[in-house]
């Protein structure tokens, strides 16, 4: 009988979650304040949203096993990081899912140079997107800390647009 309840629970959590999730796969919405998180970066530093207030940020659910993510992270080190990252801005990987050891290999055959983080346990995406759904997704906050524009894949127009949605931020 508990077994049967704990799955009549499961259940109607994960149905209450795909109700609030959009067409792609996002259970957060552009304008909502960004749900709390804390980022353990590879260089041993540690960043939450409270640290972040006051700049621009682009957070990208990324892995090694992508290959739209390695197809995007190169524009994402030349038309966003070198770009910005000069202004209160910052753009951090998040690997979803891998260990260190394997984060640190991809993000060396890939040649980025921004933050990358780890996500080992997939918590933090779980913040930002429903059930298995899949990675190759930028969030970009504003410096209040709200959500202000969310990307899914790599498409050209939707990669300017969130070009377009930084600078705008960067000017307030």
């Amino acid at each position: 009988m508990r077994t049967f309840i704990l799955g009549l629970m499961s259940l109607l959590s994960f149905q209450l979650c795909a109700q609030n999730m959009d067409e792609r796969g996002y259970i957060v919405t552009e304008g909502e304040a960004t749900p709390n998180f804390e980022l353990f970066l590879l260089n041993g530093d540690t960043v939450s949203n409270e640290m972040l207030l006051g700049k621009v940020v682009v957070l990208q659910f990324t892995a090694s096993w992508c290959s739209v993510c390695r197809k995007e992270m190169p524009h994402l080190e030349s038309e966003v990081w070198q770009e910005f990252k000069e202004d209160d801005f910052i753009l951090i990987g998040i690997d979803l899912k891998e260990d260190e050891a394997t984060t640190r290999a991809f993000v060396e055959k890939i040649g980025v140079t921004y933050p990358i983080a780890l996500d080992i346990d997939g918590s933090l995406f779980d913040l930002f997107a429903g059930p298995k759904q899949g990675v190759t997704r930028n969030i970009v906050i504003d410096k209040k800390g709200n959500i202000a524009f969310l990307t899914r894949l790599y498409e050209r127009v939707e990669f300017e647009e969130m070009i377009s949605v930084i600078k705008q931020e960067l000017k307030k």
